[in-house]
C-alpha cells in the first residue's frame, strides 16, 4: 500500500537536521576550505576567500544549512546583499521555498525604491533595494562577511524601508577584531576570525 505523500515544508523551514557530530564535522571542514591572501585589496589586511567553499556542493549545503538553523520557519524571503550574499540566498532561497530579495549597490537598478548611505573604513556607499516586498515580509539578511557591520545595519535600514520586518540577519565569518556587531546588531556567524 503506497504511503500518504509527505507534506511540503513551511516557507523558510528546511530539512531535518543531520546529526550534531557529523554538521560539526561538516563546518570544520567547510571553515578549512576558506582561504587566506596576505595583504589584499592592501597592504595589511589578510583577505578571506570564501570561493573554494562555494565550489564545494557539500560544503556549500553544510554552511547554507547551518546559516539558517536558528531562523528556521521565521523567515519569508531571504536578502542577498552583493554580491557574496547573493550566492548564499539564492542557494537559501531555493532550498528553504522562499523568494529572494537582492540589496544591490548604488548604481545598479533601474527603479531603486529604497536607498541607504553608509559609512565605510574608508568612506562611504550607498545600497539599494527593489520595491518588490510585500508589507510585512519577515526577511532574513544573508551575506558573507561580518566586518565593520555597516552594510548589514544598512539592509536592515532598507527592509524596514521596504516594510519589510527583519527575522535576523546571518554570516559566514565574523571579522572580530572590527567590532561589527556594534553597528550591524544581533548576528548569526558561522566562523570567527580574531584578526
Amino acid at each position: 500500500m503506497p504511503s500518504a505523500p509527505s507534506p511540503s515544508p513551511a516557507p523558510g523551514s528546511r530539512e531535518p537536521a543531520r546529526h550534531d557530530a557529523e554538521l560539526t564535522d561538516s563546518l570544520a571542514r567547510a571553515e578549512a576550505l576558506i582561504t587566506l591572501t596576505p595583504d589584499y585589496p592592501e597592504p595589511g589586511v589578510l583577505f578571506r576567500d570564501i570561493s573554494a567553499l562555494l565550489v564545494d556542493a557539500e560544503a556549500l549545503r553544510t554552511v547554507t544549512e547551518a546559516l539558517i538553523a536558528p531562523f528556521a520557519g521565521t523567515f519569508d524571503v531571504v536578502a542577498g546583499i552583493e554580491a557574496r550574499g547573493f550566492l548564499l540566498a539564492g542557494t537559501i532561497a531555493a532550498t528553504s521555498g522562499v523568494g529572494m530579495l537582492p540589496i544591490r549597490k548604488a548604481g545598479k537598478l533601474p527603479n531603486p525604491a529604497a536607498s541607504v548611505e553608509y559609512h565605510l573604513e574608508y568612506g562611504s556607499a550607498v545600497i539599494e533595494a527593489p520595491g518588490v516586498l510585500e508589507p510585512g515580509a519577515r526577511v532574513l539578511l544573508v551575506d558573507d562577511v561580518l566586518a565593520t557591520g555597516g552594510t548589514l545595519a544598512a539592509s536592515r535600514q532598507i527592509v524596514a524601508a521596504l516594510g519589510g520586518e527583519v527575522a535576523g540577519a546571518a554570516v559566514v565569518l565574523e571579522l572580530e577584531a572590527l567590532g561589527g556587531r556594534r553597528t550591524a546588531g544581533d548576528v548569526h556567524a558561522l566562523f570567527h576570525a580574531a584578526d
